[in-house]
């Protein structure tokens, strides 16, 4: 489905990922895991379109992405979910999540409106609410929900359990249970496992900028360093 071959981006003076090499094959939950300033932001704009890389290859289906235009890719079935969300603060809850209806065009979108609602209710109750009338934990289901409006091949979610209440990250867990049950093909940027811990089917580490994938039977520490009860292996 999504297959990322030699992938070389910069940003400015500075290289961010070297010679990436990453795939989600259709069905699959993928964990792209890194520190803060890794490189997976960057990984998941370049797919998008929002970054040019320097060189490489990124194929989704039939297409090649690098080739594609950033407007045109979004059209593929392809959602993303950003990490600080981008709502629009003048919208309601409903209005952020059909905005890809709005820009891209999307055949059934109330089958597909509904089909959302049904995965995650707490947003439908929601839907009347101005974006900015909700917590951040809660804008981060509408991100989702939105993402997943146009996602119906592939979502691309950056930290989706950053920065909010355990309660919420626990019920975002909860909805990639779900999603995973449903057969969504998702990559997933994240600094650790913690919340997608047991639904991944494969798992890439970046570090530095280099891409290297990971084996999910290991028993020892976290590749990023953390041991099994969570505490830093490193100095």
């Amino acid at each position: 489905m999504l297959k990322a071959s030699m992938l070389n981006v910069e940003i400015g003076p500075a290289t961010i990922v070297r010679d990436g090499s990453f795939e989600v094959k259709t069905g699959q939950m993928v964990g792209l895991i890194g520190a803060n300033g890794a490189g997976k932001t960057t990984c998941l704009r370049t797919i998008m379109g929002f970054i040019s890389p320097v060189s490489g290859q990124i194929t989704f289906d039939h297409f090649e992405l690098t080739k594609t235009p950033a407007h045109q890719r979004a059209k593929l079935g392809i959602g993303y979910m950003p990490e600080d969300r981008r709502l629009v603060p003048s919208q309601t809850v409903e209005e952020n999540i059909l905005t890809s209806v709005w820009s891209v065009g999307i055949p059934d979108w109330q089958d597909r409106l509904a089909w959302i609602y049904r995965l995650m209710p707490e947003v439908e109750a929601l839907r009347e609410r101005p974006a900015t009338s909700i917590s951040g934990g809660q804008q981060k289901l509408v991100a989702l929900a939105r993402a997943l409006m146009l996602g119906n091949k592939l979502l691309l979610l950056d930290e989706p359990s950053e920065g909010i209440a355990p309660v919420l990250a626990r019920r975002i867990s909860d909805i990639l249970t779900d999603m995973k049950a449903e057969g969504v093909s998702v990559l997933i940027a994240e600094s650790n496992t913690q919340h997608c811990d047991g639904l991944l089917d494969r798992m890439f580490v970046i570090e530095r900028g280099a891409i290297s994938e990971k084996r999910l039977s290991w028993t020892g520490p976290d590749p990023l360093g953390q041991e099994p009860d969570g505490h830093s292996s490193r100095v």
